[in-house]
């Protein structure tokens, strides 16, 4: 937890409300995205007990499994739920584009991409758990399912393993985001809470967000947000229900059971749907941060490429080898480090963290010389290196030699020349034009706020290559070591 956002915590408390530690939204939001409250059986790990489904606040579909240990009532929840998500899926492959690689080669691109909301990060684990165990599923041979459940696995699959990459927003848990824009007076822990963490967000009239939270950790209230449910409840009234459906003979006394059931399950799924389309309200009235729409375009770059895998029916393996786990590795920690970056470039209140924890300062141009021209090291030709002498009361302590990003034009750059007290001497480059004068409006004056930070949206230019095949170890997919007879060998066998 950062100072400022603990100071929030604390600011919230006393205000009685949760305080916004961000200026502007970080995530993408679909037009009409797809909401999942998915409800499992208490002790088992990916039995389906419940899930209400939709694109709209008034058009939920309820789906119910009155013996989650059945099997074939399990698939047919499965089934069922493909219907939902698999057109929804389909719809955004509809409006496509050609594209051509540098290479020459072309493919298709879709100008959009699918986007699924969950209540927490537990319904993420729920549908990796249930993508999992349906995706190896045979559509041929004995006991044959519908191919619709094993690309609903695959589906479900893709969308859990591109929610763990940072900055993308196909599938996403709502608890998550809402704490990564307003801080409430409670714990990380108690944010997980969706009604409590809304509480103290949007606290009904006349009440703190802590009386709020405090009625919504009552499950008689608010039921809780799943996948797992209420133990009370399962004891009081959903034991009963299953044990009634179960003893219950074919035929209307069998169907008067399972709606018993479904009325029971849509009284514990009702109010978590409710409160996830307030979440997205909430987000909604935020202004879009400048670098979100670059990040979606990664989505739809992600969703077209698996796309276009489907055809070929292999689902994903169980694990990934060695040599896929650390490229994939690489891929998030190189697209961790670009969204943080982008965040803070977009978003001021998350640059003052960086300004107090010394990644960045913001200060004023005191001395400016923007026709400066050196000869570079090695070269014949002048260039343009305007210099600016900035004046700071950050904490910030420059390094002669390093180069920093222009904060508000992150095409420039300024190398630290010299530091003297609370001054920074920069050279700058880049996005000033190719002339030997710059073009207007490139290099800030005496008297403009600038800010430098360590860091840029453009992410590090770190060599992240791998060695090649015959280099990489045996242990991790390279060729096995070479095995040659000796005298020794012939004389054991």
């Amino acid at each position: 937890m950062s100072v400022l956002t603990a100071l929030a915590r604390l600011e919230a408390v006393r205000a009685g409300r949760a305080q916004p530690i961000a200026g502007v939204c970080h995530t993408h939001l679909a037009r009409r995205p797809l909401v999942l409250v998915p409800l499992k059986l208490a002790g088992e790990a990916a039995a389906p007990l419940a899930l209400l489904a939709g694109t709209a606040a008034d058009e939920p579909r309820l789906l119910v499994v009155p013996q989650p240990r059945d099997r074939v009532l399990r698939l047919r929840f499965v089934a069922q739920l493909a219907e939902i998500v698999l057109p929804y899926v389909t719809e955004h492959t509809v409006e496509v584009e050609e594209k051509t690689t540098r290479a020459g080669e072309t493919y298709t691109r879709c100008l959009d991409a699918p986007q699924l909301w969950t209540p927490n990060t537990g319904g993420i684990d729920f549908l990796r758990l249930l993508g999992r165990s349906v995706r190896f599923h045979s559509t041929e041979g004995e006991n044959p399912v519908p191919p619709e459940i094993p690309l609903l696995g695959r589906w479900l699959t893709w969308f859990c393993d591109r929610a763990e990459h940072p900055g993308s927003a196909v599938l996403l848990p709502m608890t998550s985001v809402l704490a990564a824009h307003w801080a409430s007076g409670q714990s990380a822990l108690e944010d997980a809470n969706l009604a409590a963490l809304l509480g103290w967000i949007a606290p009904p009239p006349g009440r703190t967000g802590a009386e709020a939270a405090a009625r919504a950790e009552d499950p008689l209230a608010v039921p809780p947000a799943g996948p797992a449910t209420d133990p009370g409840f399962d004891n009081e009234e959903l034991a009963p229900l299953i044990t009634g459906y179960d003893e219950a003979p074919a035929g209307p006394a069998k169907v008067t059971a399972e709606q018993r059931l479904r009325r029971a399950l849509l009284r514990q799924l009702e109010p978590t749907w409710q409160l996830l389309w307030q979440g997205l309200n909430l987000l909604r009235a935020l202004p879009q941060g400048a670098h979100v729409p670059g990040r979606w375009n990664d989505d739809i770059g992600a969703f077209s490429y698996f796309l276009g895998t489907v055809p070929e029916g292999v689902p994903q393996p169980r694990r990934d080898s060695a040599v896929s786990a650390v490229r994939r590795l690489l891929d998030r920690e190189r697209a961790l480090e670009r969204y943080e970056a982008e965040r803070a470039f977009d978003d001021p209140r998350l640059m003052l963290e960086h300004r107090l924890a010394g990644a960045a300062f913001h200060g004023t141009v005191v001395e400016a010389d923007p026709t400066r021209v050196v000869v570079p090291e090695g070269k014949s030709k002048k260039v343009l290196r305007p210099a600016l002498r900035v004046r700071t009361s950050d904490p910030f302590v420059p390094v002669p030699g390093e180069k920093l990003c222009n904060i508000g034009y992150s095409k420039q750059s300024g190398e630290v020349l010299a530091a003297d007290g609370d001054t920074v001497l920069l050279e700058l480059s880049g996005g000033m034009g190719r002339k030997l004068v710059p073009e207007p409006g490139t290099v800030p004056g005496v008297g403009a706020a600038v800010g430098f930070a360590r860091f840029s949206p453009a992410g590090s230019s770190r060599p992240t290559s791998l060695p090649s095949r015959e280099e990489t170890p045996w242990t991790h997919g390279g060729p096995p070591p070479e095995w040659l007879p000796t005298a020794e060998t012939f004389e054991e066998l």
